[in-house]
């Protein structure tokens, strides 16, 4: 075990759609949400997002804002679970550490929703198909 003391925090599990609009209307007839937060542009990474609050942690939708988003193949395939997100402290020392356990960095850290960083890390697992993380920067 690695002495290195870090903060992480699961703040939501991202979900692929092709429309956010018509997945809220239907998710809505099944599940009372806290709050829904309005649909807000990720410019850097071509998509739109919609924060729902149902406890702890969030929802989030995600649709394609243009044909060549990184997820619009996805969503056109039906979409589905697409990432867990983890809120930390600096996303730089954990970006380093996990790169170093052997996890691969697909996106440094860019502009994200409210004005907060984030980053994209495949963490390379072989026996759990959840590897794709990710990480949130505290305000």
């Amino acid at each position: 075990m690695n002495n290195i003391k870090t903060f992480m925090k699961l703040h939501h599990v991202g979900i692929v759609v092709s429309n956010i609009q018509e997945s809220l209307d239907e998710l809505k007839r099944y599940l009372n949400f806290e709050t829904v937060s309005a649909i807000m542009p990720v410019g850097s990474q071509k998509v739109n997002i919609c924060l729902m609050k149902i406890g702890e942690p969030f929802l989030e939708l995600i649709e394609p804002a243009s044909p060549d988003s990184a997820i619009s193949e996805f969503a056109k395939s039906g979409g589905g679970i697409h990432h867990i997100c983890y809120e930390v402290k600096n996303i730089e020392s954990e970006l380093e550490s996990l790169a170093k356990k052997g996890a691969t960095i697909l996106v440094n850290p860019v502009k994200g929703f409210d004005e907060r960083r984030i980053a994209f890390v495949d963490l390379n697992t072989k026996n759990t198909n959840c590897g794709l993380v990710e990480l949130l920067e505290t305000k």
